[in-house]
C-alpha cells in the first residue's frame, strides 16, 4: 500500500486544540495486535536478541569504566560520548532517513554497531583494554546511532502502517525493556565470572538476529511512505516545521529536560550501588533489572491504548521526577529497589506517550526529521547532562544529585504543562467535588460560564 504525504499519520490539531484535541477517550487495541504482521514479528524477534546485547554491553560498560576510574564523573563522561554525535549531528541525520529507504540504512547502521562492539570484546578480552578505548567505543556507536534511531523510529511506520503505530511503538519498548531484565542479570553473572570482555562480544554476536530479520522481511508487504527529494534548506524546513506546532514542539522540550538531567541511570545508580549501599555490579544490575520491571508493564500498559494524550505525558513526567526525589532520600536499600518499579513504569510511559504522540501528528515526509530532532534532544542532551550530574554526585552526593535531577522533571513538567493548556485554550480550574478538592483543566468558555456575573 502506497501512502502519500500525511496519509500515514492522524492530521495535526489546531493550536488551540493542542492539549484538549489529544485528550479524548482512548480506543483500546490487542495487546499484539501488530504481531500479526509477518515483517513486524521478524523485526520484533530481531530487536529482542539485539536489545538483550545491549543491555549487557550498557552494564559491561558503565562498570568497566567505574572499575578502571573509581569515578562517577568518568561513567558520566562515557555516556556523553555515546550520546554526542546524536547531539551535533541527529537533524542531519534525520534528513538523511527522510531521503534514504529504511531498510537498506538498517543493514548498513546494524553493521557498524556489531563491529564496534566486536573491537571492544577484542580490547577487554585481551587485557589491553584502557579507558581511553572505552569513549572511543562509545563515541563510534554514537555515530552509527545518528542514522539508525531514526531510521528504526520512522521505518516502524512503513512495517505496520498507521492503524498499528500506537501498539507498535509500544511493543517496541516493552521490547526494549524485557531485554533490559535479562540483560542486566545475564551481565551481572558474566561480569563476576568471567569478565566484561563477554559480555560486549555476545553483543556483538546479537546483532546477527536484526539483520536476518530485515533480509527476510518482504518488500511487497511494505507501507511505502514517499521519501523526501535531495534538496536545499531541508533541515531549516524541518525545524520550522516542528517550531511552529505546539503539539510538537513542547513535549520536545519537556523530554530534553528530562533525558539532560533526570535520565541519567547510569551515573545515579552505579553511584547509589556503589558509594550508598555499598554494593557491586550485582547490585546495580538488580536496580537496572527493577526499573525494567516497571518499564515493561508501562510499555503493555500502552500498548492496550489506541492514543496518545499529552496530558498524560505531563502527569507522568511530574509523577517521575516525584519518585526520583523520593527514592533520594530512601535511607534503606530495600525501599530504593522498590521505587524502582513505579520508576521505570512512569519513564517508559513518558517514552511512548511522547514517541507515539510525535509520530501520529507528523507529515511521513517529515517523521524522520521529527524523531530526529526528538532522539537528539532526548539523547543528545546526556553529552551536556552526564558530566554535570556526575559532577554534582562526586562533590555533593549520589542523593542530592539524584534529587536534582527529580527537581528539574518536576519543574519543567509544571510549566509547560502550563503552557500546553493555555495553548490549548484551557485554564486551570481549582474547586470541591464531593467533599473533596478537585485540580483540573478546562475550556476557558467553560469557566468564564461558571463566573458569577458582575
Amino acid at each position: 500500500m502506497s501512502t502519500g504525504s500525511g496519509a500515514a499519520s492522524a492530521p495535526a490539531p489546531e493550536p488551540h486544540d493542542t492539549l484538549s484535541a489529544l485528550d479524548t477517550p482512548a480506543r483500546k487495541n490487542s495487546m499484539f495486535s501488530s504481531l500479526r504482521i509477518r515483517n513486524y514479528r521478524l523485526f520484533f524477534l530481531g530487536q529482542v536478541v539485539s536489545n538483550t546485547g545491549t543491555w549487557m554491553q550498557r552494564i559491561a560498560q558503565d562498570w568497566l569504566v567505574l572499575t578502571l576510574t573509581g569515578s562517577s564523573a568518568a561513567v558520566g563522561i562515557t555516556t556523553a560520548l555515546q550520546f554526542l554525535p546524536m547531539l551535533l549531528f541527529g537533524l542531519y541525520g534525520g534528513v538523511l532517513v527522510d531521503r534514504l529507504r529504511k531498510r537498506p540504512t538498517l543493514l548498513v547502521t546494524q553493521t557498524a554497531m556489531a563491529l564496534t562492539s566486536l573491537a571492544l570484546a577484542a580490547l577487554t578480552l585481551t587485557g589491553q583494554v584502557q579507558v581511553w578505548h572505552i569513549y572511543v567505543a562509545a563515541f563510534a556507536l554514537g555515530l552509527a546511532t545518528v542514522v539508525d534511531n531514526p531510521a528504526r523510529q520512522s521505518f516502524v511506520t512503513e512495517l505496520v502502517g498507521p492503524g498499528q503505530l500506537q501498539n507498535a511503538v509500544s511493543l517496541n519498548s516493552a521490547n526494549f525493556q524485557s531485554a533490559r531484565l535479562v540483560g542486566p542479570a545475564v551481565a551481572g553473572l558474566l561480569i563476576t565470572g568471567v569478565g566484561t570482555g563477554w559480555a560486549f562480544l555476545l553483543n556483538g554476536l546479537s546483532f546477527i538476529a536484526p539483520l536476518a530479520g530485515l533480509l527476510l522481511m518482504r518488500s511487497r508487504e511494505l507501507h511505502t511512505v514517499e521519501r523526501a527529494p535531495r534538496g536545499k534548506g531541508q533541515l531549516r524546513e524541518g525545524l520550522r516545521y516542528v517550531t511552529g506546532r505546539p503539539e510538537l514542539i513542547w513535549p520536545i522540550v519537556l523530554v530534553g529536560f528530562i533525558g539532560t538531567f533526570a535520565f541519567n541511570f547510569p551515573v545515579y545508580l552505579s553511584a547509589f550501588a556503589d558509594d550508598v549501599f555499598h554494593g557491586g555490579a550485582g547490585v546495580y544490575s538488580m536496580f537496572n533489572t527493577l526499573i525494567a520491571v516497571g518499564s515493561v508493564s508501562g510499555a503493555l500498559l500502552a500498548a492496550r491504548r489506541g492514543t496518545a494524550r499529552l496530558r498524560l505525558l505531563i502527569v507522568a513526567a511530574l509523577a517521575f521526577g516525584g519518585l526520583e526525589i523520593l527514592a533520594a532520600a530512601s535511607p534503606e536499600l530495600w525501599m530504593f529497589a522498590l521505587i524502582m518499579v513505579p520508576l521505570g513504569l512512569v519513564s517508559m510511559t513518558v517514552n511512548v506517550t511522547t514517541n507515539t504522540s510525535l509520530q501520529m501528528s507528523t507529515d511521513p515526509a517529515m517523521r524522520g526529521r521529527v524523531m530526529a530532532l526528538y532522539m537528539m534532544v532526548f539523547l543528545g542532551g546526556s553529552p551536556v547532562g552526564a558530566p554535570i550530574v556526575g559532577w554534582v554526585t562526586d562533590t555533593y552526593g549520589a542523593r542530592v544529585g539524584f534529587a536534582a535531577g527529580g527537581a528539574v522533571a518536576v519543574a519543567a513538567a509544571t510549566v509547560i504543562g502550563l503552557i500546553l493548556a493555555r495553548a490549548g485554550g484551557l485554564r486551570l480550574s481549582v474547586g470541591w467535588h464531593g467533599g473533596h478538592p478537585r485540580v483540573r483543566f478546562v475550556p476557558r468558555e467553560h469557566q468564564e460560564a461558571l463566573a458569577p456575573a458582575v
